[in-house]
């Protein structure tokens, strides 16, 4: 999941050609450990809270919260991630494809950015 924020996020800079100049991409490869790492710890923490919770639950709860904590937990901070390097909002950006807040059009406008 790291990985596909990472992807996600170099697109979205690309796309509007925002921060993605030679500092900007050295910043996004600098970041792409950081980020998978940081998805990993996340990962193995919210399976450790899961199954932390569910010791005396049934055995579909016992099996599902784990999975749910990192499925959520995951999206969260990838999202996040895209949202805070991948739309610099007011960057001037040379493309001409994306507004003034740099969230590419074909972005879906039910998932805030």
């Amino acid at each position: 999941m790291g990985c596909v924020a990472w992807s996600l996020t170099v697109w979205a800079r690309a796309y509007c050609d925002a921060g993605y100049d030679a500092g900007g991409r050295f910043e996004l490869n600098f970041l792409l450990p950081l980020v998978v790492g940081a998805e990993a710890l996340v990962g193995l923490v919210a399976q450790a809270i899961g199954r932390r919770l569910v010791l005396r639950a049934p055995t579909a709860v016992r099996a599902s919260l784990p999975t749910l904590l990192v499925v959520v937990a995951t999206v969260w901070l990838a999202w996040w991630f895209f949202a805070t390097r991948g739309t610099l909002d007011g960057y001037p950006g040379d493309s001409g494809l994306c507004p003034v807040s740099n969230v590419p059009p074909p972005w879906p406008d039910w998932i805030p950015a």
